[in-house]
């Protein structure tokens, strides 16, 4: 497979993860009726930051996966983080599992570490540009331990 069409597959599949996630929660959204912590962002930012970390992370696996460097681990790892991020909306917003959204957000920023750290051993830029993802669900950690506290 040709470079342009290995980015462009590795950009489409996280991309098209966000699209489908939104339209399964979009009827069930209650971010703005919510009571929230200090530093909330407003609900605007979230499309637009996703959709920026969504590219990101398929830029940096597409520079895995266009130079070879992929392997069982990298792959399972990524789709796996890719699956626990998907899910992660689904439990929050439309289950409204607050507590165990957090408890899955944890091991989502667990998983994030760990294909950080794979993809930085294989291509150091790989991996750095991961780093915007990983501080973004770190910050959804803390925004989602206290929407909990500040909701239940």
């Amino acid at each position: 497979m040709n470079k342009i069409k290995t980015y462009f597959i590795s950009i489409l599949i996280p991309v098209l993860v966000g699209i489908v996630v939104s339209f399964i929660i979009s009827p069930f959204m209650d971010y703005g009726s919510l009571e929230k912590p200090f530093l909330s962002p407003p609900s605007i930012l979230f499309p637009i930051v996703w959709t920026i970390l969504y590219i990101l992370m398929g830029i940096s696996y597409g520079i895995i996966k266009s130079n070879h460097l992929e392997d069982k681990e990298i792959d399972f790892i990524y789709y796996l983080q890719l699956i626990f991020n998907a899910l992660w909306s689904i439990v929050f917003f439309v289950f409204k599992w607050r507590l165990f959204a957090f408890l899955w957000i944890l091991i989502l920023d667990i998983l994030v570490i760990q294909m950080i750290r794979l993809f930085y051993n294989k291509n150091k830029l790989s991996g750095l540009l991961q780093i915007p993802y990983l501080l973004w669900i770190l910050f959804a950690t803390y925004l989602n331990l206290a929407i909990y506290l500040l909701n239940r």
